[in-house]
């Protein structure tokens, strides 16, 4: 089977009119995928860029994402053992030696700790590879560990299936072992490769495997081969995660990589699977925090960035990348709109690998941030690295349990449930609790199958008969979790949307009394 070398989901536009907003609107799309990217002109006046804005809607692959909330990230490699947070790629792979690796100790911490989806760096940016791959020696297989047999993604994948966790894989695309040996950076041309590409005493000669022709250069073949491994041998891949870093070498020696074909091969194997950060269905946040805008949009501006990749175009680290000004501020070098939710990493230590000399984030750490990332709209992805032994820590398993405990007593239980409700269409929700209740938390939530809509809200009680203001903020999105001030007691409360792009679908509006 051959693919094309750019698959490039982009859709055709047409203006029509948005039924009582007077603004233009966007043609349905030809294809079966939602219009996740709408192109945009220079010449789009604000009105027609806003509408556009209104009209983006994210995949099916994306809501499934948008959904897990809480992901974590588990750093292990060579670096586990040398102390280092990025490896150089002639490291002994005899360093790596987790005697005492237990995969099902990790699942059980994180399923315990309310994860629903695991990221493992399968390769991290020194080359090192947690499995047996034909394509590198720098692997479990050249480690006295197992006597050569280990296989860390096999046991990895099992255990996090086994104990419902969804799996995820981290392959970096920088490479300083590759580069040592003379394939990263090598200034090879992109011609079209066969994958996958046989090695000599191969184990699937004579098989009947599905082959594809993609364009790559001599390192992005390489990576092919290993995602073209990863994809068919371990079972089904929920999220595939790449960054951005380049190895560190010569400027002048810079990797320009085959994003387009990654991409396309993905989609082909692994069809359900997010790519993210450095891919269409998840973009970084932008800082290593874990913590998201307090008014986070999951529609951006975007720039085609050659070989299929598409970049944000206002500074990953501004305070604003979808507002109404943020949209007209990126215009002139934008060439579409897209819908990129952001996600939220950050680690429960200092570091990302395992160091016996740091502790984990405290209780109330952990809480604020998922205070600031899920209720936000955003998806927590915490990093929780395994130690020397290969087991998570046992301060850290202690914790991600104690984390779960306290969000869930944040919102114990949504008093607005069989509540009566109305609606007015507009925007506005109001809810008879029938009895006057305190609350002091609330969660609200836009039916993003629509898009996102919601500019500004505001949420009332009605005290003494008379309406009363007890937050107002911007976006709501996928989630917003707010704490109030103080607690409010009172048995009518209203949502009001006071400004929005389009016509803003409410699918929550959660009364809660926190057990703090």
């Amino acid at each position: 089977m051959t693919l094309s070398r750019r698959h490039v989901l982009l859709a055709a536009t047409a203006t029509a009119v948005v039924a009582g907003t007077g603004l233009p609107a966007v043609a349905a799309p030809a294809a079966a995928e939602p219009l996740f990217r709408i192109p945009v002109s220079p010449d789009d006046s604000p009105g027609e860029l806003l509408a556009k804005a209104a009209h983006v809607r994210p995949t099916k692959r994306q809501l499934a994402w948008q959904a897990l909330e809480k992901t974590a990230f588990l750093h292990f490699g060579v670096n586990t053992f040398t102390g280092l947070e990025w490896g150089i790629g002639d490291e002994d792979p005899n360093v790596f030696r987790p005697t005492g690796l237990d995969t099902d100790q990790w699942a059980r911490a994180l399923r315990d700790g309310g994860f629903k989806l695991a990221v493992l760096t399968a390769k991290h940016h020194d080359g090192f590879v947690l499995y047996p791959s034909r394509y590198t020696r720098h692997s479990v297989v050249s480690s006295s560990w197992r006597d050569g047999n280990g296989d860390v993604l096999r046991s990895f994948a099992d255990s996090m299936r086994a104990h419902g966790i969804k799996v995820g894989v981290y392959i970096s695309p920088a490479d300083e072992n590759q580069y040592l040996d003379g394939v990263y950076a090598n200034g090879s041309a992109r011609t079209t490769r066969t994958i996958p590409t046989l090695v000599d005493g191969d184990d699937r000669a004579g098989r009947d495997l599905p082959t594809y022709d993609l364009d790559a250069t001599d390192y992005g073949a390489h990576m092919l081969n290993q995602l073209y491994e990863v994809l068919t041998e371990y079972g089904e891949v929920d999220e595939v995660w790449f960054d951005g870093a380049q190895g560190r070498i010569p400027p002048e020696k810079v990797e320009t990589y085959d994003w387009d074909s990654w991409y396309a091969l993905v989609r082909e194997l692994a069809p359900n699977a997010s790519i993210a950060v450095s891919g269409p269905d998840v973009r970084w946040v932008g800082n290593e925090d874990g913590m998201a805008r307090e008014n986070e949009w999951s529609v951006i501006a975007v720039k085609d960035s050659g070989n299929g990749k598409y970049d944000r175009v206002l500074p990953y680290d501004c305070a604003d990348e979808g507002s109404r000004e943020a949209l007209l501020t990126a215009q002139p070098d934008a060439a579409a709109l897209q819908w990129w939710p952001a996600e939220c990493d950050v680690s429960i230590r200092p570091g990302w690998f395992y160091h016996a000399d740091e502790q984990p984030k405290s209780v109330e750490e952990l809480t604020d941030i998922w205070y600031r990332s899920v209720g936000r709209g955003a998806v927590l992805l915490l990093n929780v690295p395994p130690d020397t032994n290969g087991l998570l820590p046992a301060a850290d398993v202690a914790r991600l349990k104690e984390f779960r405990e306290r969000t869930d007593g944040e919102l114990p239980e949504d008093l607005a449930r069989g509540a009566r409700i109305r609606d007015d269409g507009a925007g506005t929700r109001t809810v008879d609790l029938g009895r006057p209740a305190a609350v002091d938390r609330i969660r609200l939530a836009e039916d993003i199958r629509h898009g996102q809509q919601a500019e500004h809200f505001v949420v009332e009680a009605e005290v003494d008969g008379a309406w009363t203001t007890a937050t107002e903020l911007g976006t709501i999105g996928a989630a917003r979790i707010l704490a109030l001030p103080t607690t409010v007691t009172a048995r009518r409360w209203r949502l009001r949307v006071t400004q929005a792009r389009s016509t803003v679908r409410i699918k929550e509006f959660g009364l809660y009394k926190s057990q703090g």
